[in-house]
């Protein structure tokens, strides 16, 4: 079983080999373009856990998984092209979620621990990240349409929402 909690800063080095290990793993499935140039950085790594945003999972103590919940207006999700949200409800957006391949049911625990917290979250990825595609859409999100990251690239838009259609 995955245990989450918040991150620490003593968190970073497998943190670190998170994002290293599931970059490795979407180049090797033909996502070759997200997460691109080091992507997220450690300094982004520091900032979610300074934000108190950035959370681990773990088993057996140790740090197989890592996702940012950020609560709030996303403005990358502030305009969205060809669909439209579910709703106009507050809501929290799952970034960064990653994981060290040694573990199944990383995206299932992630979004489990999330639904603690909110009924409404958002997420997206990229055409190429096929796998997240899938995972996302066996979990009850709706694909929605298309969001422009701050870097200019699109990602597919989804949305959960347990209050209804």
């Amino acid at each position: 079983m995955i245990k989450i909690r918040k991150s620490t800063l003593q968190d970073v080095g497998p943190i670190i080999d998170c994002y290293t290990a599931a970059r490795q793993y979407m180049r090797d499935n033909g996502n070759v373009k997200q997460w691109s140039n080091g992507y997220p950085s450690r300094q982004q790594i520091e900032s979610d856990i300074a934000a108190g945003v950035s959370y681990v999972g773990e088993v057996n103590g140790q740090i197989v998984m890592v996702f940012a919940l950020i609560f709030g207006e996303d403005p990358t999700y502030a305009r969205i092209f060809d669909g439209s949200w579910l709703n106009d409800s507050g809501y929290a957006t799952i970034h960064r979620l990653a994981s060290d391949g040694s573990v199944k049911g990383v995206l299932r625990a992630c979004f489990e621990y999330c639904l603690k917290f909110t009924d409404n979250i958002r997420v997206d990825t990229h055409a190429d990240n096929h796998i997240m595609q899938r995972g996302v859409e066996h979990l009850g999100f709706r694909r929605c349409g298309t969001i422009i990251c701050a870097d200019g690239t699109p990602r597919i838009a989804y949305q959960y929402w347990r209050g209804g259609e």
